[in-house]
C-alpha cells in the first residue's frame, strides 16, 4: 500500500513529474542538455528571487552544504546551529579540515540576531552558516533579522541551508544578501531525491577563488567556471532524469499554482497543524519561530509515536518520529509540497481517531 507522506521529504510526488522523469536520455553534452540546465537555472533564479547564478549537483542538500562551506572559507567558520541538521553544518566543516566554531542555541530557539552579531564583531570569521528551516525542531530562523546583522559585516559570507523551506515560503536571496543559499528537489519542490541546488553571489564565488583546496566533485568554483565555459553543462555527468523533472515541476510551481497561493497553501497547513496541535498536545519551538512547511509537536500526552504511525500506516499515511534525542518525545508532521489542507485535515481527525483508543 502507498502510504501519504507527512514527513519531512522524501515527498509525494505528482504522476506527471515522475513521468517526466522517463523521459528518454539525452547526450549530457549536447545542445539541448545546455538548453535544459539554461531554462531551469533561469526558472530557479525566479524561485530564488535572484540574479545570481544557479548550481546543480546530484547530490543531497548535504553536498552543496559541504561544497560551500569548503570552498568559501579561507580563514575561519562561525556554524549557528539550532537542530541535527545545523550541527551537520560543523560535521562537514571538520571532516573537511575547514576552521570552524560551534555556536548551538537551545532546542526549540531560534539564532538571534545579537548572538549572530556579538561573533562576527570578532572580526575571527569570513563565514558563517544558518539553518533556515530546522526539520529536527520544526523551527524556522529569522532570516530577515539576521540578514539586518549581517549587512554590517561585508567581507563575512553567508551560507543558508533552505533545503526544507524554498519553494514553502519567499526566500528572497538577493534582498537578504545571501551568498550561498542551498536547497535540494526532495521536499517542497516535489520531485523524488538525488538533486541539490543553490545560488551562489559572484563575490563569493570571487573569495572561493583565494581557498586553496576546495575538493572536487563539490568545488563551487569548478562547477561555476564549467558552466560559462561549456554553455550550462557540468564537469561531471549529471542526473538528466531529475533535470527533465525539474522542468516541467517549475512550469507547474511558477505558471501553473503560482508562487503566492504557493506560499498561502503552506502557510495555511501550517496554521491548522499548529491549532490542532495546541488543543492536542504542544508545539515544540517557541511562539513565532514555528516551521511553515513542517511542524514539531512535542508528545505531552505521552503516547507511543511508534505505535501511533504504525496504526497511521494501516491506513495509508506516515508521520515522522521526533529525531534524534527527540524520538517519542516529540512527533513530526510535514505539511509540503503537494499536500493539501483536505488531506491534512483527514490525517489529523484519524490521529485523534487513534490515540482516543490508545
Amino acid at each position: 500500500m502507498h502510504k501519504k507522506l507527512f514527513i519531512p521529504g522524501p515527498v509525494d510526488v505528482r504522476p506527471e513529474v515522475l513521468q517526466a522523469m522517463a523521459t528518454p536520455m539525452i547526450g549530457h553534452r549536447s545542445k539541448d542538455a545546455s538548453a535544459l540546465q539554461r531554462r531551469i537555472s533561469e526558472k530557479l533564479q525566479k524561485l530564488f528571487f535572484t540574479q545570481n547564478p544557479i548550481l546543480l549537483s546530484t547530490s543531497s542538500g548535504t553536498g552543496l552544504m559541504e561544497g560551500s562551506i569548503r570552498s568559501c572559507t579561507a580563514k575561519r567558520a562561525v556554524v549557528f546551529s539550532v537542530g541535527a541538521f545545523g550541527d551537520r553544518w560543523a560535521a562537514l566543516a571538520k571532516a573537511n579540515n575547514v576552521p570552524y566554531d560551534l555556536v548551538k542555541a537551545e532546542p526549540g530557539y531560534p539564532t538571534l540576531p545579537e548572538v549572530v552579531d556579538q561573533y562576527l564583531a570578532t572580526g575571527k570569521y569570513d563565514v558563517f552558516t544558518i539553518t533556515h528551516n530546522e526539520t529536527s525542531t520544526g523551527l524556522m530562523n529569522p532570516v530577515a533579522e539576521i540578514a539586518e546583522v549581517k549587512r554590517k559585516y561585508p567581507d563575512v559570507y553567508w551560507l543558508v541551508d533552505a533545503v526544507s523551506s524554498m519553494g514553502g515560503i519567499k526566500i528572497p536571496v538577493d534582498e537578504l544578501g545571501i551568498d550561498v543559499c542551498i536547497t535540494s528537489t526532495q521536499k517542497c519542490i516535489g520531485l523524488p531525491p538525488g538533486m541539490s541546488i543553490c545560488s551562489v553571489s559572484q563575490r563569493a564565488l570571487e573569495h572561493a577563488r583565494t581557498v586553496s583546496f576546495r575538493g572536487a566533485y563539490l568545488d563551487l568554483v569548478e562547477l561555476y567556471d564549467y558552466l560559462i565555459k561549456k554553455d550550462y553543462q557540468y564537469p561531471s555527468t549529471p542526473s538528466l532524469s531529475h533535470m527533465f523533472a525539474l522542468d516541467l515541476q517549475l512550469d507547474y510551481i511558477l505558471n501553473v499554482e503560482g508562487l503566492e497561493k504557493r506560499y498561502a497553501r503552506h502557510l495555511e497547513m501550517a496554521k491548522v497543524t499548529r491549532a490542532w496541535a495546541r488543543e492536542n498536545f504542544a508545539v515544540f519551538p517557541q511562539t513565532g519561530y514555528e516551521s511553515v512547511t513542517l511542524t514539531t509537536i512535542t508528545n505531552t500526552r505521552g503516547i507511543s509515536v511508534a505505535d501511533l504511525n504504525k496504526k497511521l500506516g494501516e491506513a495509508g499515511y506516515q508521520i515522522s518520529n521526533g529525531y534524534g534525542e527527540l524520538k517519542e518525545k516529540t512527533f513530526r508532521i510535514a505539511h509540503m509540497a503537494e499536500r493539501t489542507i483536505d488531506e491534512l485535515k483527514a490525517l489529523l481527525m484519524l490521529i485523534d481517531t487513534i490515540v482516543a483508543q490508545m
